[in-house]
């Protein structure tokens, strides 16, 4: 029997539910999940959408994903198909890793938002270490919630949620503190008023990814102050251009590594997946190139 089609809106906010086939762990260890983490991190970057909330457990993740105008289908294939390459090469074993594909389903509004990230991170209650301190379960985001963990990889975004109770951050967690409490998600749906206020945290920056790959390139060359032409065929000292090129096309423009090889020309799709490879590591560490993909939103935002 076919797959029915997902439900999907490049403007809408997911509920993600990923989950191990039955008969192993989806986290083996913290490393596991620090890894996983670490890709949704990676990806966030060249996707550039936002996390509202998120858990890790030992078989299963529950994440809110806002896409801001990407597709949420690349991004968690992205995401899952490089964490079960690491999985099977750490623990020797082949085959799939996941249950079927990713679930998930569209959050209608801010109350249902609400609900859904106090039962997420009410998840740890199943463990018996943290049944009466889930906050201090380091791999939930309701420690970040509260203010008394690190955000270390800077994935979560706590103030959209937050503001929806209080403009007072310190209000506003004392709300989300009591709320957790209450184990009633019907409750929150029913009952709880926002205040209105005024606030740009509850503001949310959605990006179609239909830009024009030519307009691109030229905000590219703009913002670096170099010409760039990625039809070259291979120059050592263009690498970097074109690869920063290659990982910003990926991101705004929705093109898989063919179809980057298929503008650029006399490119090789192996040659293109190091090119964004390169150009990941280019935007995660070099001060110059860090801000390229918001810096082009930005100015196609104004323009």
């Amino acid at each position: 029997m076919p797959r029915g089609a997902r439900i999907k809106n490049p403007q809408s906010t997911f509920h993600i539910m990923v989950k191990s086939i039955s008969e192993i762990n989806l986290f083996r260890n913290s490393e596991d999940k620090d890894m996983y983490l670490y890709l949704l991190n990676k990806y966030q970057k060249i996707f550039v959408f936002k996390v509202y909330a998120y858990c890790l457990m030992s078989n299963h993740a529950h994440i809110i994903i806002d896409c801001c105008g990407a597709d949420i289908s690349k991004i968690m294939k992205s995401i899952n198909q490089c964490y079960a390459i690491y999985y099977n090469s750490k623990y020797k074993r082949h085959g799939h890793l996941f249950q079927d594909r990713f679930k998930s389903k569209i959050v209608t509004d801010n109350k249902y938002l609400l609900a859904l990230s106090l039962y997420i991170h009410n998840n740890p209650k199943d463990i018996i270490e943290f049944k009466n301190c889930i906050e201090k379960y380091p791999y939930s985001s309701l420690g970040i919630f509260l203010g008394i963990a690190y955000n270390r990889y800077e994935i979560v975004d706590t103030n959209f949620i937050l503001a929806l109770l209080d403009e007072q951050k310190r209000n506003s967690i004392k709300k989300y503190s009591y709320m957790l409490k209450l184990e009633n998600s019907s409750y929150i749906l029913h009952n709880v008023e926002f205040e209105t206020h005024s606030t740009n945290y509850n503001r949310r920056d959605v990006y179609l990814r239909d830009f024009d790959p030519d307009d691109i390139i030229q905000l590219i060359s703009q913002i670096t102050g170099s010409y760039i032409n990625v039809h070259l065929k291979y120059i050592r000292k263009n690498t970097e251009q074109k690869s920063i090129c290659a990982i910003v096309l990926h991101s705004l423009c929705n093109f898989r590594h063919k179809d980057i090889c298929s503008y650029f020309g006399n490119s090789s799709e192996a040659s293109i997946s190091r090119l964004c490879k390169t150009g990941f590591n280019l935007i995660s560490n070099n001060d110059k190139y860090k801000n390229i993909i918001s810096s082009i939103l930005a100015s196609t935002k104004s323009a």
